[in-house]
């Protein structure tokens, strides 16, 4: 009873509405061609913004891209491939941004993967962690002088309520020891929020703020890993759940609020502020996985 409520409350909160326009702005939203992207591009596109969808099946995005153009009448969305589980292409997709865009108001980080059977990414990386957090991190480094130019400016990193199902093993990241696919995909959750905090910090006074969302319980392609006894349990509490529309309302709340250019380091959930677990809260180990991001990905973040 105590889940139904919960996922009661998840559903029917965060409804929300702004005419916030974004003008003269431009986005990068990854995994923007379904799902929670593909709405929140939506929903941002009707406002006006320059739009760029980050995605690794091209063609899909596309498809996503015509009916985003048709139903908010900006034509102004271009596609850029990216592939987050390979580090030369976050790297080739950066280097195309940094040479073609003048400016970039707003990095969403939308686009992940949610218990997969273990595999690795090209880089060896376990693929939960590897794509959902490592991933993002290259990207955001690799963006954030962009950033700082066209500041004030905000970064957006896609988290869940599930950071409560994992903990950060610095000592077996890619899981080798041992590998569950549901506290993999809760420690890459977890690090979104860790990052999210050290962003903050570390971003101090340069008009470049960062957000953790949690959309909710949400319909998406992402259950397409879970095993029998998840699927039973997700026809139990699918009626519960939100659309990919409801779960895209708190992402664009943080992207167009004002008042949020005052904040940053937060976690949010039905748009507004939300309590995220002590570990999620453990400044001592946001800098942990900050230097220990760093070293794997080999590059110098101060």
């Amino acid at each position: 009873m105590a889940l139904v409520m919960s996922l009661h409350r998840d559903f029917f909160g965060g409804q929300w509405s702004s005419n916030a326009r974004l003008d003269d702005k431009t986005i990068i939203i990854t995994g923007a061609n379904t799902g929670i992207g593909k709405e929140t591009t939506k929903d941002l596109a009707k406002r006006g913004p320059r739009i760029i969808m980050a995605c690794r099946d091209v063609e899909k995005a596309e498809r996503a891209q015509r009916e985003i153009m048709e139903e908010s009448g900006n034509q102004n969305i271009v596609i850029r491939k990216l592939d987050l589980s390979d580090t030369r292409s976050i790297r080739e997709f950066a280097e195309v941004i940094n040479s073609e865009e003048r400016s970039l108001h707003l990095l969403i980080n939308n686009a992940g993967v949610m218990m997969c059977p273990y595999s690795k990414t090209a880089d060896g990386f376990e693929m939960q962690f590897g794509v959902n957090h490592l991933g993002h991190f290259l990207l955001t480094f690799l963006l954030i002088d962009l950033l700082k130019r066209s500041a004030p400016s905000r970064i957006i990193n896609l988290s869940s309520m599930a950071h409560s199902w994992g903990t950060i093993t610095l000592d077996d990241i890619n899981s080798e020891r041992n590998y569950h696919s549901r506290r993999a995909y809760g420690q890459s959750k977890l690090a979104n929020i860790l990052f999210t905090r050290s962003l903050a910090k570390k971003l101090k006074d340069t008009g470049v703020t960062s957000y953790a969302v949690h959309p909710g319980i949400v319909r998406t392609e992402l259950k397409r890993h879970m095993n029998l006894g998840l699927l039973i349990m997700w026809k139990v509490v699918r009626p519960f759940t939100k659309t990919p529309v409801q779960g895209a309302q708190t992402t664009i709340y943080c992207a167009v609020q004002p008042e949020l250019d005052a904040e940053s380091g937060g976690y949010y959930s039905d748009c507004r502020p939300s309590r995220c677990t002590r570990a999620a809260r453990d400044d001592e180990m946001a800098e942990k996985l900050w230097e220990l991001s760093c070293n794997m990905l080999g590059i110098l973040w101060d």
